[in-house]
């Protein structure tokens, strides 16, 4: 056999709407809007055409940087701006529900992409999902779901190169940038750092019976929390595992220690083995996600595809684009109605960690959508 017995095209960029001209309104103007997703929007040559923040001096900022025409003082002002189609939404997850159902009664807004996660637990996501029935598409912005390297990940299981998963892991020993927003609350890593691994474990490998979670507060951080670095585990009926150690203290790094930051993963399968690291810790430089493979498939060979997209900010015109395509008639990747399982997978975290058990799915979900 040759190295070219296994196809090494393996879909790691998203496929962008052909028409990209619906007119886009941004609801924030924080790093996450101003430093990534209009940089990735104006890269792809999606039309963004209003904006507006809880600052209106931020908003005229960030418009002047990114040139877009149109600032509004709030963000109600920018919901009736009637020539707007798409909103995207980058707000706090505590006030995005509110939002989400303002958007809902314009009939002019058609699409709604809004950021992870959803809102502050499972209840509030779920009042915020059905507030759009009926009415405009509601995406959720789970932008690990289009790192290059997850991506090429997904076409490997889904081409069986690697044959039935039996494990798969995430080591992260990276340090976040809590945002001031969460001050004042207790849910620290799990809600918003870990949701992207338990969120990428349910796009690989489907949902899993429960979750345990065993986690203790970061040394670092100068808030209340219950949940700094966490340790989980994913459980599977089929026996699958899927398990991460979210480290965002990563030792005293910032105080004065040498340091070894990193994202790794790593999924064995019945005929393969991958393993790779995710470059967004080296952010803003731009260091590419890498993966590797072996696999029965081709023996004696270890496969390394490359790619120079990074995920901060490339993915996210995939996360901006699926939205637009569905908009055309094309399957909406990333539906908040999926994402409630994510929202559900984190809120068992929560009741795991109070309680010390795994936490199936059933608890949760089935507590709050079954009638009494």
């Amino acid at each position: 056999m040759t190295a070219s017995s296994v196809d090494l095209e393996l879909e790691h960029l998203p496929r962008l709407p052909e028409s990209r001209d619906a007119p886009i309104g941004i609801i924030g103007a924080g790093f996450i809007a101003a430093d990534i997703q209009l940089v990735a929007y104006k890269d792809a040559g999606f039309n963004v055409e209003a904006i507006a923040s809880r600052t209106p001096r931020n908003a005229q900022v960030v418009a002047e940087r990114h040139g877009i025409p149109r600032t509004h003082a709030t963000w109600r002002e920018l919901l009736d701006d009637e020539r707007l189609e798409v909103i995207d939404i980058a707000f706090p997850p505590d006030q995005q529900p509110e939002i989400i159902a303002e958007a809902a009664r314009r009939p002019h807004i058609k699409g709604i992409l809004a950021q992870k996660p959803l809102a502050a637990d499972y209840e509030s996501a779920l009042r915020a999902v059905e507030s759009c029935e009926g009415g405009p598409l509601l995406s959720v912005n789970q932008n690990m779901r289009y790192d290059q390297s997850m991506r090429a990940l997904k076409t490997l299981l889904d081409r069986g190169v690697l044959g039935e998963p039996v494990l798969a892991t995430i080591e992260m020993r990276a340090i976040p940038h809590w945002q001031d927003f969460l001050r004042g609350g207790d849910r620290l890593t799990l809600q918003n750092m870990s949701i992207h691994h338990i969120d990428i474990f349910r796009h690989l490998f489907g949902d899993p019976e429960g979750i345990y979670v065993s986690a203790r507060s970061d040394p670092r951080t100068d808030f209340d929390h219950v949940d700094g670095i966490c340790l989980y585990v994913l459980e599977y009926a089929d026996g699958m595992r899927a398990a991460a150690w979210d480290d965002v203290w990563t030792g005293p790094v910032r105080e004065g220690s040498e340091g070894d930051v990193y994202i790794k993963w790593r999924v064995e399968g019945l005929d393969g083995l991958a393993w790779g690291t995710i470059g967004w810790p080296s952010y803003p430089e731009r260091r590419p996600s890498t993966l590797r493979f072996s696999t029965k498939r081709q023996p004696g060979y270890v496969m390394e595809p490359r790619w120079p997209e990074v995920w901060f900010p490339d993915a996210f015109q995939g996360t901006m684009g699926q939205l637009l395509g569905a908009l055309q008639g094309e399957p909406l990747a990333l539906p908040a109605e999926d994402n409630l399982t994510t929202m559900a997978l984190v809120e068992a975290g929560y009741r795991s960690l109070a309680e010390r058990r795994l936490v199936t799915l059933d608890e949760i979900i089935g507590r709050t959508t079954q009638p009494a």
